[in-house]
């Protein structure tokens, strides 16, 4: 390879490692059962934190929330997602959140909730792909 080639693929693989979560968020995200989200108001100051189910695909956080909730309506203006893992002041990062309305993806998150929280094993509180279709839920995407 020549010099050039192998410095540009430094910094985009360093570009792509940045990418993710930090290394406390990534080690507490694989044991915590909660995160608590807040997102930024139009004033610019920060919502209260709210305590979330979620669960974790690749450099991605999932979560469930109402379609008509504050922190939901907020994200569709543009909000950035402050996630905080495992209790209110623990490892944190900010984050890009996306709404997504796919009863497929809700779908694939139930076994993991099943796992994750027992209540949800014996079918309460979990992603429901008949509540996306219906607009009584959507599911949350955030990426650091």
């Amino acid at each position: 390879m020549r010099p050039s080639v192998v410095v540009l693929a430094a910094i985009v693989a360093t570009q792509a490692g940045a990418a993710g979560f930090p290394p406390d968020v990534r080690d507490a995200l694989r044991t915590s059962k909660h995160i608590y989200v807040a997102t930024r108001r139009a004033d610019g100051t920060t919502s209260a934190k709210a305590p979330v189910w979620f669960t974790v695909d690749g450099d991605a956080v999932y979560f469930t929330s109402a379609p008509d909730s504050h922190k939901v309506a907020r994200i569709r203006h543009g909000s950035p997602l402050f996630v905080w893992v495992g209790t209110a002041d623990g490892p944190h990062f900010e984050g890009k959140a996306e709404v997504l309305s796919d009863p497929a993806l809700a779908e694939r998150m139930a076994p993991a909730y099943r796992e994750k929280y027992w209540i949800a094993w014996l079918g309460f509180f979990r992603p429901r792909p008949d509540r996306v279709r219906a607009g009584k839920t959507v599911i949350v995407r955030v990426t650091p």
